[in-house]
């Protein structure tokens, strides 16, 4: 790289370092330093030439556009017209064009690496005293993502069996593995909605690597199996989980340990097709699993020791794995990420990679913002924090130094007055109040729809 070159790439790396805070100092400020851009490009963009659209500058406007409430295509190149212009330099086009083909140039390796760096260096910069007995916890489920319907994104990924072809959207399966102290993604893996290999456990699977000795895994009931138990003991990595239907406690049996709390054994079933014989023979031949009734709830843990740890620590640990769909929330509705925009499967990948970065630097923002406050991350509004990031960003993008750090200052007291009000057991019904438009259905292809129209409304 040439050092014109290299000055100019500096330069930008700091400038999107500073605009989400991240200025290099404490643990919690460099998350995403520099050093870490640079070595990441330098594996996996290399050599390349310092355009309009250039892979950094690209990438900057890619993760601004996610966390925009518009999220359009010529929102961003309208930005990055207005920096070039304050920067001193030539105007680029208002052409949508040469900005999506620097979209596409984006290395998808160098994205999904930019966001995992960000989650887990967060997750190791946390405070002790944010972790559950200075153990992290991790959260893991699924939820679906639609994106337009073209033929490239149905092929890969189909759309629902009981819609007619052309009525409905193609759905992915995303499943995240995410931290409750930050509520950053440490990792996700995507597939179609259905299919073979396509399930929450199967993906589970792809992330389970990403654990690490020591964790407390937080996941619902469709994970309550002999397989992913074995598979996180050999890990050296603890689960919390809720009982599945298939399976009968009867508390009169194993070992007590107190009321409706007692210590079983599973036998290991018939191999599973997708576990090879050499793997399953490594499986324990029995699992000791602690079963426990609380809170209205069968609870299934590793934790077998009741002394250590009560079942009524037990119920509030699981009270907690609620907070995986909170965020999931976050990432859907807040950024947009449930409808999707890109037309091509691997531009879809690298959309869902710019969510993920975008949303991991707002949650270091956040762990900022609670540290200084003397507060947890879990009591500051997500969507107020990407409101205050709005606001601030072309301030902190420009100004260096004492003044930026003034202004960050700021913005993090604003983001830390943003707190969320403490409302236990609160319920909502799953329904809607405001109606939509009364238009009808659409019921054929709008291919369809539209040349009916045009036979109606044709001159005679």
């Amino acid at each position: 790289m040439a050092n014109a070159n290299r000055k100019t790439t500096r330069k930008q790396v700091k400038q999107m370092c500073a605009q989400f805070g991240q200025w290099g100092g404490e643990a919690l400020n460099n998350v995403l330093g520099a050093e870490v851009v640079l070595e990441s490009m330098r594996r996996h963009v290399g050599a390349f030439r310092q355009r309009v659209y250039s892979p950094l500058s690209t990438l900057q406007l890619f993760v601004q556009q996610v966390l925009d409430a518009d999220g359009a295509c010529q929102d961003a190149v309208a930005r990055g017209l207005s920096e070039r212009v304050s920067a001193g330099k030539q105007p680029c086009s208002l052409n949508t064009a040469a900005y999506c083909r620097g979209r596409g140039r984006l290395s998808l390796e160098w994205m999904v690496e930019l966001g995992w760096q960000v989650g887990r260096r967060l997750e190791q910069a946390l405070p002790a005293q944010w972790r559950w007995r200075g153990r992290p916890v991790k959260l893991l489920d699924g939820t679906t993502v639609r994106m337009p319907d073209t033929p490239e994104n149905q092929a890969v990924y189909p759309q629902h069996g009981g819609q007619e072809p052309g009525l409905g959207f193609p759905l992915a399966r995303l499943v995240g593995l995410i931290s409750f102290c930050s509520g950053a993604v440490l990792g996700f893996a995507l597939a179609a909605h259905k299919g073979k290999g396509t399930g929450e456990q199967s993906l589970f699977r792809k992330l389970a690597p990403g654990l690490e000795a020591g964790d407390l895994l937080l996941v619902d009931c469709y994970h309550c199996t002999f397989f992913t138990l074995a598979l996180l003991q050999q890990q050296g990595v603890d689960i919390v989980t809720q009982q599945n239907a298939c399976r009968v406690t009867d508390f009169r049996r194993g070992e007590r340990l107190g009321v409706r709390d007692h210590v079983v054994y599973w036998r290991r079933p018939a191999r599973p097709e997708w576990l090879d014989e050499h793997a399953y023979e490594l499986m324990p031949q029995q699992l000791a699993v602690r079963e426990v009734r609380v809170g209205g709830w069968v609870l299934v843990t590793t934790l077998l020791d009741a002394k250590a740890v009560s079942k009524e620590e037990l119920g509030k640990l699981y009270h907690w794995r609620w907070d995986v769909e909170l965020d999931l929330r976050s990432i859907k509705e807040v950024l947009g990420m449930g409808e999707l925009r890109c037309k091509t499967p691997p531009m879809v990948h690298r959309e869902i990679s710019a969510y993920m970065l975008g949303y991991n630097l707002v949650r270091a923002v956040i762990a900022q913002a609670a540290g200084a406050a003397g507060l947890l991350p879990q009591q500051l509004s997500f969507k107020a924090t990407v409101a205050v990031l709005h606001a601030f960003q072309e301030q902190l993008r420009h100004h260096v130094g004492n003044c930026g750090r003034a202004l960050w200052a700021y913005a993090l007291a604003a983001i830390a007055s943003a707190k969320l009000l403490y409302r236990p057991n609160r319920v909502e019904p799953r329904a809607v109040k405001r109606r939509p438009k009364p238009y009808p259905r659409l019921m054929v292809p709008r291919a369809v729809a539209r040349a009916r129209l045009l036979d109606a409304y044709a001159p005679i």
